[in-house]
């Protein structure tokens, strides 16, 4: 390759490929290698010149009418001219001599302003029109990895209440662009949800729930697309009424109803040994129902169970804990060593057993259900006196402190469980 000198710098001169004669009003360009070495020239010339062509097939890319192949052509346009691509408004509270830097940038050798560059540089790209269903869409592809280890019903059960709040807004505020919504079209959404708390439809943290999910969806996009919104949450959100808590089931209520002689018989028997298995371990029943042989240990000298993520995510990293089995949790994996194949994949279980105990007058009060099981766990530990950690530890929650140690060992275990078993 030949170069050309200008006093002490060398350049290359090559004629303008035809293909790009729509973005390059010039027949040849002339480019600087910033080097007086035509060794180290050698080694420049391809790349700078490979920068060249990339920064011509953006320009060709933002030739398009599409707004989103314009906005990546003009990032990409950008970066070809060593810049980072920023809105206008961005561009404008740069330092006075960037800005001078960029506008100088494009402005042809002829003294004309290129339009695409000028797009590129002084963010005058268009902003891609997304709808808040197009931006669902969207949040799918770029929230990947909040799903790694899911297992299907669990993936379904993170984007269900995403899905509810996208399709209230769509119906009761408009599917809008995202880049228009106003605070006024949150406010209008924030009232058809006001007038469902009134009616008793829906409590505060229900409404909240939508509205955090819709913010979230949204700004999450905007943010992966680097569109600029409008709006002001600030506020949105309801005062949070009373929390609904779920009340444990009292001793003498799992002993004399759930526990009588045919109480749970037209339970189907995969359901009925879930639910026997929670009374003495506490687990939640996604956590029993996902379990299979590999986590059923009942020929060990104290036999148990081990929560731990096996095709499925726990909720939290607390999660994963070993339980003794003892009393009727026991009897009730015995006649399931391997797991519950009915249940182990769907999230069908806690329905069905929560209509049958209300069919069948199991619940202590309307506002008990299949989960109060589990803080009955709790609480009949808390009346005997065990010790927090390993209540912790056995509930599979997080201690407000730094762990120490391994904890108490499944014997340990075995004898706290065994003192408040049924």
């Amino acid at each position: 390759m030949k170069f050309i000198r200008r006093e002490s710098t060398l350049h290359i001169r090559k004629r303008v490929p035809r293909r790009y004669a729509a973005v390059e009003e010039r027949e040849y360009v002339s480019l600087s290698l910033h080097t007086d070495s035509e060794a180290v020239a050698a080694r420049k010339a391809p790349l700078v010149w490979d920068h060249m062509i990339e920064a011509w097939e953006a320009k060709l890319a933002g030739a398009q009418t599409d707004a989103n192949a314009q906005l990546a052509a003009a990032k990409n346009l950008a970066a070809a001219r060593g810049y980072r691509y920023l809105q206008a408004a961005e561009v404008a509270r740069l330092p006075l001599e960037e800005i001078l830097n960029r506008v100088e940038a494009v402005v042809t050798p002829r003294g004309k302003i290129d339009v695409q560059e000028a797009a590129a540089l002084l963010g005058g790209a268009p902003t891609p029109k997304l709808t808040v269903s197009g931006a669902l869409d969207d949040f799918w592809k770029i929230s990947k990895d909040r799903t790694a280890g899911k297992s299907p019903p669990q993936i379904r059960r993170w984007e269900n209440p995403r899905k509810k709040a996208i399709a209230a807004f769509v119906k009761h505020a408009s599917d809008l662009d995202i880049a228009k919504i106003t605070t006024a079209d949150l406010m209008k959404f924030r009232g058809y949800l006001a007038d469902k708390i009134v009616a008793g439809e829906i409590s505060e943290a229900s409404a909240n729930k939508d509205l955090m999910f819709l913010l979230a969806t949204i700004k999450d996009v905007a943010r992966a697309n680097d569109i600029p919104l409008l709006f002001n949450s600030a506020r949105l959100m309801f005062k949070a009424g009373k929390a609904n808590t779920r009340p444990p089931f009292s001793r003498g209520w799992i002993t004399d109803t759930l526990l009588a002689p045919g109480a749970l018989d037209g339970l189907n028997s995969e359901a009925r040994c879930i639910m026997l298995g929670m009374i003495n371990t506490g687990y939640r029943p996604s956590e029993g129902s996902g379990l299979t042989a590999a986590q059923i240990r009942l020929d060990s000298n104290v036999p148990h169970i081990k929560i731990e993520a096996v095709g499925r995510k726990l909720k939290t990293d607390h999660s994963e804990r070993i339980i003794p089995l003892v009393g009727v949790s026991l009897e009730a994996f015995r006649q399931f060593p391997n797991g519950f194949p009915k249940y182990a994949d769907k999230s069908s279980l806690s329905d069905t057993i929560n209509k049958y105990m209300r069919e069948n007058k199991l619940l202590e009060t309307d506002k008990h259900s299949l989960y109060c099981l589990r803080h009955s766990f709790e609480d009949r530990m808390l009346a005997a006196g065990v010790d927090e950690r390993i209540r912790m530890d056995l509930m599979g929650h997080q201690i407000k402190r730094e762990r120490y140690g391994a904890g108490a060992d499944l014997d340990h275990l075995q004898r706290v469980v065994q003192q408040i078993a049924l």
